[in-house]
Parts: structure tokens; C-alpha cells; sequence
């Protein structure tokens, strides 16, 4: 048995011409914009959102308000478990390009952002279901989320990934409506104030796994912190640009998915606790399906344990019991 697994890469561009793929979750935030008859003024509209919070956060030398547009890229990784060339579909990521159009150039933006894997499709869908099945206390198994914490950081680790990206990854998502959030006194200028939770969330133990820590900051202009998914410091790591680049494009799916919470027209307070049931909030002109989509979760959990869990069991177990990561 081979001891490493073998992962490739796949680029689409996202723009308003954007088709998934056959391979892409369809709950996926770029895919979910992507479908239904108004697809194309979906994707064009979140795209005019994205660069427009992109020119208001990035407003220095850039008095019109037009300097900079995001150009996205979707990062789709596969996995080869036996080394045999059959490859399964494991995560997908985006990836940001800032073009400056005072410059005439094109500038490295952040790789992660959006983070989309069938894998967690199964471990929070089947696994932690199954678990829970006719139980009094809801509870976690020991080992949930080894296996998707062992890919994800093989992945970031292989050779694959450093010769396509310059840094490691970020990922943007929204906080958490069975916390409550404390604003601190640590300012960020483009990142804004930070936020701290009064507790962990399984989020955060799930994303532990894969190697990431987590800090929450609203943004200026914001109106509920995000959660920042990150290796080493992301304060200093990172330059203004891409983390405007990654705030623009996460704030802008959040409005959409979450317009509750990131469309709300009351500003987080010094102590803020996020509720998805909110009615003081406004919808963007962009259409989707929440229902279909926490439908579809379940049938893309029981794809993985029918096409990937199961048909590579002993493999997958080997190697994530003899792997060091």
C-alpha cells in the first residue's frame, strides 16, 4: 500500500459564464449561484457585490472606486487512493487574483476561502448522525473528523499544492448561532475589531483537525464578525489586498446565504449573539434554495460512503492510522 495518496488540481475561472461540473457539490456557494433561471444574472450580480466591497475596503489611491476588481478561480482537488489513476473528488477551493487596473496588473490574492468537501458531507451527515441515532444527549465520536483532518493537510503538505500556491490557505466562514461572540479591544484596519466566542464550536474542533485555528473579526462597514480559518499568523502573513480579496468575496456569499446574520440592518454589538431566525435584515436580488440545499447535504453524504468510505474502507483506515500528520 502506498503510504502517501496522489492529489491533482483542477482551475475553472468563476465568472457569470460559470457551469459546474459534474464533480462539484451542488450545495457548494459558487455552484448553488450557478443554477436555476436566473443563473447568469446570480453570478453576475454576486460578482458586481464582490468588487464593489472590494473598492470600498481597499478606498486608498482609489478615488473613484474602481481600481480593483476580483477575479476568482475554483480549485477542484482530487484524490488517487491506490495510485491507479482513479481519482475522487475530495474538496474545492477558490482562489483570488486582484486586477489593478490603475497598475494594468494582476495581483496573488488568497487560495481557501470558500471550503467545499464531500468528505465532511459524510462525517457530518452519516457519521455524526448515525452516532446520535436514538441517543438522549448529543454527542461526538472520538475519532470524527480524523480522516478529513489527515487529506486536508496531506493536500496542504504535497507537492502538488506548494508548486501551484505561494502561501497557505484561508478559509472564511460565518460564525456560529449557538455562540455568543465578545468584541475585544484589537483592531485590525482592514480585518476590523476581533471578536471572541465564549465557547468552542464543533466547527472549530472539526477545522482543529484539519490544522487550522480560528479568529472572528467584523470587518469596517461590516455588520456581523467572520470566521477565519488560518495556519501561522493571519495578521501578518497576509497583505491588505488579499485579505480584502477573501473578505469581499466571503462577506458577499454570506449576504446572500446568510442575509439573517451579514445583511442585517443592526450592527453587531460589544456582545453579539447570531440568529438565523433575525427578521430585520434585507435580501440581496439573488435567488436560491436553503431548504434544497440542506436536502441535498444529506444525498451528497451518502454519495461519499457509497463511492468513496466503503469501495476504499481498508485502505483509507490503514492510512489514516499510520499517518503523522
Amino acid at each position: 500500500m502506498n503510504n502517501t495518496f496522489t492529489f491533482s488540481l483542477k482551475r475553472v475561472c468563476f465568472d457569470e459564464n460559470y457551469r459546474p461540473s459534474d464533480n462539484t457539490r451542488i450545495t457548494t456557494n459558487f455552484a448553488n449561484l450557478a443554477r436555476g433561471r436566473r443563473r447568469q444574472d446570480n453570478l453576475r450580480n454576486a460578482l458586481q457585490m464582490i468588487d464593489n466591497r472590494f473598492n470600498a475596503l481597499a478606498y486608498w489611491d482609489n478615488v473613484s472606486g474602481d481600481r480593483y476588481s476580483a477575479k476568482l478561480e475554483i480549485i477542484s482537488v482530487e484524490i488517487d487512493v491506490e495510485g491507479k489513476g482513479c481519482t475522487f473528488p475530495t474538496i474545492e477551493i477558490l482562489k483570488t487574483n486582484i486586477l489593478d487596473r490603475k497598475t494594468n496588473t494582476t495581483i496573488e490574492g488568497i487560495v481557501g476561502n470558500n471550503f467545499s468537501s464531500y468528505v465532511r458531507d459524510y462525517d457530518f451527515s452519516v457519521i455524526l448522525s448515525e452516532h446520535n441515532k436514538d441517543r438522549d444527549q448529543f454527542s461526538i465520536p472520538n475519532d470524527f473528523g480524523d480522516l478529513h483532518g489527515k487529506m486536508f493537510k496531506a493536500f496542504v503538505n504535497s507537492d502538488v499544492y506548494k508548486e501551484s500556491f505561494s502561501k497557505l490557505p484561508v478559509i472564511c466562514l460565518s460564525v456560529s448561532e449557538n455562540k455568543t461572540y465578545q468584541r475585544t479591544e484589537n483592531q485590525h484596519p482592514v480585518l476590523g475589531f476581533e471578536y471572541q466566542p465564549n465557547s468552542a464550536s464543533l466547527t472549530e474542533q472539526y477545522f482543529q483537525k484539519m490544522g487550522l485555528q480560528v479568529r472572528y473579526f467584523m470587518p469596517p462597514n461590516s455588520v456581523a464578525p467572520l470566521a477565519f480559518y488560518h495556519f501561522g499568523d493571519l495578521l501578518n502573513d497576509y497583505t491588505n489586498l488579499e485579505l480584502i480579496s477573501t473578505i469581499s468575496t466571503m462577506e458577499t456569499f454570506q449576504k446572500i446565504y446568510r442575509p439573517e446574520i451579514y445583511n442585517a440592518n443592526a450592527v453587531a454589538g460589544r456582545v453579539y449573539q447570531p440568529n438565523l431566525k433575525h427578521q430585520d435584515h434585507s435580501l440581496t436580488q439573488i435567488e436560491y434554495d436553503r431548504e434544497e440545499r440542506n436536502h441535498l447535504a444529506a444525498q451528497q453524504g451518502k454519495f461519499v460512503e457509497e463511492n468513496f468510505i466503503k469501495p476504499y474502507h481498508n485502505i483509507l483506515q490503514q492510512w489514516s492510522a499510520n499517518c503523522a500528520l
